[in-house]
């Protein structure tokens, strides 16, 4: 069955703006997350950066408890999937906290 969040992480009110992520219990430093991109070249050799709901609801920091950590996948097939990124815990979040990132593909 899908799930669009770890069963640690819940979408809550945010301080910083909107919703954002959450813990619903303590995560240990270095933990993976889950995908937060994903980018695709398609045929016409367009890039396309695809969100996932973890990278939807994060929000911004500059003082980020959470990395996005760049993992290649695929064969080197123009087609293929060739990137994804994952949402690494770089300490310790504590319970109710709101996990936050620094942003690489947005202006802020």
């Amino acid at each position: 069955m899908y799930k669009p969040l770890p069963k640690s992480l819940t979408i809550k009110e945010s301080k910083v703006d909107g919703l954002g992520l959450f813990a619903k219990e303590g995560i240990g430093q270095g933990t993976n997350l889950g995908t937060t991109h994903l980018e695709m070249m398609c045929p016409n050799k367009e890039e396309i950066i695809l969100r996932t709901p973890l990278g939807g609801f994060i929000n911004h920091s500059n003082t980020a408890n959470v990395v996005k950590v760049e993992l290649r996948t695929g064969n080197g097939d123009p087609i293929c999937l060739t990137k994804k990124w994952s949402l690494v815990t770089i300490r310790d979040i504590k319970e109710g906290e709101e996990l936050t990132l620094r942003y690489t593909f947005y202006d802020v």
